[in-house]
Protein backbone atom coordinates (compact mmCIF):
# COMPACT_ATOMS: atom_id res chain seq x y z
CA UNK A 1 0.00 0.00 0.00
CA UNK A 2 1.31 3.43 -1.37
CA UNK A 3 1.78 6.23 1.94
CA UNK A 4 -1.25 8.87 1.97
CA UNK A 5 1.28 11.61 1.33
CA UNK A 6 2.99 9.65 -1.55
CA UNK A 7 -0.86 9.59 -3.29
CA UNK A 8 -1.18 13.27 -2.39
CA UNK A 9 1.53 14.27 -4.19
CA UNK A 10 0.92 11.97 -7.18
CA UNK A 11 -2.88 13.18 -7.51
CA UNK A 12 -2.79 16.90 -6.47
CA UNK A 13 0.10 18.21 -6.14
CA UNK A 14 2.48 17.32 -9.81
CA UNK A 15 -0.83 18.66 -11.43
CA UNK A 16 -0.68 21.89 -9.21
CA UNK A 17 3.35 22.42 -9.95
CA UNK A 18 3.10 21.71 -13.63
CA UNK A 19 0.33 24.49 -13.84
CA UNK A 20 2.27 26.43 -11.62
CA UNK A 21 5.74 26.58 -13.59
CA UNK A 22 4.56 25.92 -17.04
CA UNK A 23 6.01 22.77 -17.14
CA UNK A 24 5.96 20.73 -20.03
CA UNK A 25 7.68 17.50 -19.35
CA UNK A 26 6.71 15.62 -16.15
CA UNK A 27 10.05 14.60 -15.24
CA UNK A 28 10.99 18.34 -14.53
CA UNK A 29 8.29 18.44 -11.92
CA UNK A 30 10.08 18.75 -8.32
CA UNK A 31 10.22 15.84 -5.76
CA UNK A 32 10.87 14.56 -2.60
CA UNK A 33 14.47 12.58 -2.77
CA UNK A 34 15.18 11.94 1.17
CA UNK A 35 14.84 13.04 4.19
CA UNK A 36 18.26 12.97 6.61
CA UNK A 37 17.30 13.18 10.53
CA UNK A 38 20.54 13.85 12.41
CA UNK A 39 21.16 13.98 16.08
CA UNK A 40 24.43 14.91 17.02
CA UNK A 41 25.82 15.00 20.63
CA UNK A 42 28.37 16.63 21.93
CA UNK A 43 27.68 15.44 25.99
CA UNK A 44 28.65 11.95 24.33
CA UNK A 45 32.38 12.94 24.67
CA UNK A 46 31.54 12.62 28.70
CA UNK A 47 29.17 9.41 28.48
CA UNK A 48 28.76 7.03 25.68
CA UNK A 49 25.30 5.84 26.93
CA UNK A 50 23.75 8.84 25.22
CA UNK A 51 24.55 7.74 21.68
CA UNK A 52 22.70 4.18 22.45
CA UNK A 53 20.04 5.93 23.62
CA UNK A 54 19.76 8.46 20.73
CA UNK A 55 19.44 5.86 18.32
CA UNK A 56 17.09 3.74 20.51
CA UNK A 57 15.27 6.99 20.43
CA UNK A 58 15.92 7.75 16.70
CA UNK A 59 14.84 4.14 15.63
CA UNK A 60 11.40 4.96 16.83
CA UNK A 61 10.85 7.75 15.49
CA UNK A 62 11.91 7.20 11.83
CA UNK A 63 11.40 3.16 11.98
CA UNK A 64 14.91 2.67 10.35
CA UNK A 65 18.69 1.64 12.24
CA UNK A 66 20.50 4.95 12.53
CA UNK A 67 24.05 4.75 11.86
CA UNK A 68 26.46 6.41 14.72
CA UNK A 69 28.53 9.10 13.33
CA UNK A 70 31.91 9.37 14.48
CA UNK A 71 34.32 12.36 15.01
CA UNK A 72 36.85 12.97 11.94
CA UNK A 73 39.28 15.00 14.11
CA UNK A 74 40.54 14.95 17.35
CA UNK A 75 39.65 18.57 19.74
CA UNK A 76 41.58 18.59 22.42
CA UNK A 77 39.82 22.01 24.06
CA UNK A 78 36.52 19.59 23.48
CA UNK A 79 37.71 16.70 24.70
CA UNK A 80 37.11 14.80 21.92
CA UNK A 81 38.83 12.03 19.86
CA UNK A 82 39.07 10.76 16.81
CA UNK A 83 36.82 7.91 16.34
CA UNK A 84 34.48 8.78 19.44
CA UNK A 85 30.81 8.54 18.56
CA UNK A 86 29.45 12.07 18.69
CA UNK A 87 26.03 11.52 17.09
CA UNK A 88 23.00 8.79 14.96
CA UNK A 89 21.80 9.84 11.69
CA UNK A 90 19.04 8.22 9.32
CA UNK A 91 18.28 8.71 6.05
CA UNK A 92 14.54 7.82 5.11
CA UNK A 93 13.82 7.46 1.11
CA UNK A 94 10.53 5.72 -0.31
CA UNK A 95 7.22 4.93 1.20
CA UNK A 96 9.44 5.88 4.37
CA UNK A 97 10.35 9.28 4.02
CA UNK A 98 6.34 9.71 2.94
CA UNK A 99 5.31 8.14 6.23
CA UNK A 100 7.90 10.34 8.02
CA UNK A 101 7.10 13.69 6.64
CA UNK A 102 3.23 13.14 6.89
CA UNK A 103 3.65 11.94 10.93
CA UNK A 104 6.03 14.69 11.03
CA UNK A 105 3.46 17.62 9.60
CA UNK A 106 0.18 16.77 11.01
CA UNK A 107 1.15 14.72 14.15
CA UNK A 108 4.96 15.87 15.67
CA UNK A 109 4.22 19.72 14.60
CA UNK A 110 1.56 20.51 16.17
CA UNK A 111 2.32 19.00 19.06
CA UNK A 112 5.09 21.90 19.72
CA UNK A 113 3.73 24.54 22.35
CA UNK A 114 2.74 27.76 20.65
CA UNK A 115 3.10 26.28 17.29
CA UNK A 116 2.63 28.65 14.39
CA UNK A 117 4.49 27.12 12.12
CA UNK A 118 7.89 26.63 10.37
CA UNK A 119 10.04 29.19 8.64
CA UNK A 120 9.99 30.00 4.83
CA UNK A 121 13.32 31.36 5.39
CA UNK A 122 14.99 27.67 6.11
CA UNK A 123 15.73 26.98 1.91
CA UNK A 124 19.41 26.13 1.13
CA UNK A 125 19.13 27.67 -2.56
CA UNK A 126 18.76 25.00 -4.21
CA UNK A 127 15.44 23.70 -2.99
CA UNK A 128 16.44 21.79 0.14
CA UNK A 129 14.66 22.54 3.36
CA UNK A 130 15.83 22.00 7.14
CA UNK A 131 14.27 22.05 10.14
CA UNK A 132 15.64 21.98 13.44
CA UNK A 133 13.53 20.70 16.40
CA UNK A 134 15.19 21.49 20.21
CA UNK A 135 12.94 18.41 21.38
CA UNK A 136 12.20 14.80 20.72
CA UNK A 137 9.12 14.43 23.12
CA UNK A 138 6.89 16.10 19.69
CA UNK A 139 6.79 12.66 18.37
CA UNK A 140 4.67 10.45 19.88
CA UNK A 141 6.76 7.12 19.49
CA UNK A 142 9.07 8.34 22.46
CA UNK A 143 8.06 7.39 25.48
CA UNK A 144 7.92 10.49 28.05
CA UNK A 145 8.85 8.28 31.24
CA UNK A 146 11.62 6.93 29.26
CA UNK A 147 13.40 10.05 28.51
CA UNK A 148 16.45 10.84 30.43
CA UNK A 149 17.45 13.71 28.34
CA UNK A 150 15.77 15.92 25.80
CA UNK A 151 18.23 15.99 22.57
CA UNK A 152 17.26 17.89 19.54
CA UNK A 153 17.80 17.03 15.60
CA UNK A 154 17.78 18.39 11.98
CA UNK A 155 15.96 17.35 9.62
CA UNK A 156 16.67 17.99 6.10
CA UNK A 157 14.18 17.52 3.18
CA UNK A 158 16.25 17.00 0.01
CA UNK A 159 14.17 18.02 -3.03
CA UNK A 160 14.92 17.88 -6.77
CA UNK A 161 13.34 21.55 -7.55
CA UNK A 162 16.11 23.76 -9.12
CA UNK A 163 15.53 27.07 -6.55
CA UNK A 164 13.61 27.97 -3.46
CA UNK A 165 10.59 28.94 -4.95
CA UNK A 166 10.19 25.77 -6.38
CA UNK A 167 10.89 23.86 -3.06
CA UNK A 168 8.73 26.10 -1.43
CA UNK A 169 5.55 25.69 -3.13
CA UNK A 170 6.14 21.97 -3.36
CA UNK A 171 6.25 21.70 0.42
CA UNK A 172 3.33 24.09 0.72
CA UNK A 173 1.14 21.75 -1.29
CA UNK A 174 2.79 18.92 0.12
CA UNK A 175 0.92 20.16 3.58
CA UNK A 176 4.54 21.62 5.52
CA UNK A 177 2.63 24.17 7.87
CA UNK A 178 4.85 27.39 7.01
CA UNK A 179 4.38 30.93 8.72
CA UNK A 180 2.21 33.50 7.04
Amino acid sequence: MAARLRKHYQERVIPALTKDFNLTNPMAVPKLVKVTINVGMGEATQNAKLVDTAAMELTAIAGQKPVICKAKKSVAAFKLREGMPIGVMVTLRGDRMYEFLDRLMNVALPRVRDFRGVSSKAFDGRGNYTLGLKDQLIFPEIDYNKVDKTKGMNICVTTTARNDAEGLALLKLMGMPFRQ
